[in-house]
């Protein structure tokens, strides 16, 4: 079944958004009026999706579509997230207005699904309840070749009346190994190590071994108790899962960037394909620039990122911290130095030095206006 919630409030809350002219508002707008490359057909993230689902322990699995702005109160409140985790801060996530942001995780969809109608009528019935959840979350982050505040997830819940069945560790373990064989192959090693989530315990993840190097593929946990009762949910209890899309698009095609799943260059895309090994239709040079400022010691990196990708746009590959310091007597106790590099670089042509000076220099003049930087 293929549940779409509604999303009234959030297109009142989108014609707001619409309204406003700040850079923060302006830049959250462009972010979803980006792709969803998760349903995009054509895209590998796409082709994920449709192998994932095909598993056979999530084949029947319900599919819900929630909204991309989301309540604050339900993604983290309702999940248990300390009152001091850094997603709530206004530097880690994307803030729409006071009480709603971009979403940052797929796992809200648990409120969603377990607050469906049809869902309750299943929950009355006693019935065991399946649902995966996949599309874009945001999160502001750095900027590399393998980082973008937009990205792709998808994760699901497993969820059992108690009175059938109690579900333990070894349970998760076994469909963790059934979706990472069914994307991987049956020959692939994994191993499984500790981890922590506020809305599941125990909680774990699995890690795969791919050129002889283990990489982090997924994510799982069981449900907590507590959890599930904040959505109206008690006497059930299960597994759930949830992993980045871009993650194992990557690791398929050895692609060198994660700008490239988003190329409209017809030499790149052709080679989006999964299980192909992805070679540079031409490596254009990179023009490097550093830049050094005073600013107040209220300044979040993380912001900084945002202004780069409003200036520069995809042609920022990496920033990079070269240096931090302070210095009080030189530049007051309520200031501080930083200095970055940035790589220009772009994936359809050769940039020119005069290019980048002026972009450059644009990033410089809003360094100085959006937070109030003396540039060294």
């Amino acid at each position: 079944m293929e549940i779409k919630v509604d999303t009234t409030e959030q297109e009142r809350i989108l014609a707001s958004l619409l309204a406003k002219n700040d850079a923060e508002s302006l830049r959250m707008n462009r972010y979803l009026d980006m792709a969803d490359l998760s349903r995009s057909e054509g895209s590998p993230l796409f082709e994920i999706v449709k192998n994932t689902r095909n598993i056979h322990i999530l084949k029947d699995f319900d599919n819900i579509i929630i909204p991309e702005i989301v309540s604050a109160e339900v993604s983290f409140d309702l999940f248990n997230f300390a009152s001091n985790h850094p997603v709530r801060s206004k530097s880690d996530t994307y803030y729409v207005d006071e009480k709603n942001i971009l979403r940052p995780h797929d796992t809200v969809m648990w409120y969603y699904y377990l607050n469906n109608e049809e869902i309750k009528k299943k929950i009355e019935n006693n019935e065991e309840l399946g649902v995966i959840c996949y599309g874009k979350v945001y999160r502001k982050d750095e900027i590399d070749r393998r980082h973008m505040n937009i990205f792709h997830q998808m994760g699901g819940v497993y969820l059992v009346p108690d009175s059938k069945k109690i579900l333990n560790l070894d349970d998760l373990k076994l469909a963790l190994v059934e979706i990472v064989e069914g994307l991987f192959g049956k020959e692939v090693k994994y191993r499984f190590l500790d981890d922590t989530f506020p809305y599941t315990d125990p909680s774990l993840q699995i890690e795969v071994e791919l050129d002889g190097k283990w990489v982090e593929i997924m994510g799982g946990g069981m449900p907590r108790k507590d959890v599930l009762k904040n959505f109206g949910l008690e006497g059930y209890n299960g597994w759930a899962f949830g992993f980045g899309l871009e993650r194992l698009a990557i690791i398929s095609m050895k692609l060198p960037d994660i700008r490239l799943l988003w190329s409209s260059d017809e030499r790149v895309k052709k080679q989006l394909v999964l299980g192909n090994v992805y070679h540079e239709v031409s490596r254009y040079p990179a023009i490097i620039r550093d830049v050094s400022f005073i600013v107040y010691k209220t300044f979040s990196p993380n912001d900084y990122f945002d202004l780069v990708r409003d200036v520069v746009g995809d042609l920022a590959e990496e920033v990079s911290l070269v240096d931090e310091y302070e210095n009080d007597t030189k530049f007051g106790a309520d200031k501080k130095s930083y200095a970055y590099r940035i790589t220009y670089r772009s994936l359809e042509k050769t940039l020119t030095d005069d290019e980048v000076n002026t972009m450059h220099k644009k990033l410089e003049e809003k360094t100085k206006d959006v937070f109030g930087a003396i540039i060294r």
